[in-house]
């Protein structure tokens, strides 16, 4: 089953509020070899002048994850998993996310392109914090190889 070109555009429901953690922050960082203080101290986050320790920069892949989960279960989308590979991966930040952020991620898919026998979806999630400013938009591609590939 190919891919539906009608998600073009399809906004998905919003996930619901992630509320960032500071041993998430740190479990993260620690998984990703980000070993700077900012990451795992809050006194060190705080005289750099946040409000407690910063996520690293991909850190919200963990969000836009949860956001992907739901383009991945539309049941008119004709995207098999089993098929899928992970093509690209952006972020474009408004500032850096920190421990106690709360934030909320929308998807869009914005462009589905065929390639090869293969597709390119590609689509952002735009995470909000609680006063619903903007954070960071993730800008993901995924390649669902076709049947021959």
């Amino acid at each position: 089953m190919p891919v539906n070109p009608d998600l073009v555009e399809r906004a998905f429901p919003s996930a619901a509020p992630y509320l960032v953690g500071r041993e998430k922050v740190r479990e993260f960082a620690r998984a990703v070899f980000a070993t700077a203080p900012l990451h795992h101290d809050p006194e060190a986050a705080r005289a750099a002048g946040f409000a407690d320790v910063v996520a690293p920069p991909t850190f919200p892949i963990v969000i836009a994850e949860a956001t992907l989960q739901r383009l991945l279960a539309e049941p008119d989308a004709g995207i098999d998993f089993s098929r899928v590979v992970h093509g690209d991966q952006r972020f474009t930040y408004s500032r850096p996310i920190v421990a106690g952020d709360e934030l909320t991620a929308t998807l869009r898919v914005t462009s589905i392109k065929t390639l090869g026998g293969n597709s390119m979806v590609t689509s952002e999630s735009s995470m909000v914090d609680a006063r619903g400013e903007h954070v960071v938009t993730s800008v993901s591609t995924l390649v669902i190889r076709g049947e021959d590939a």
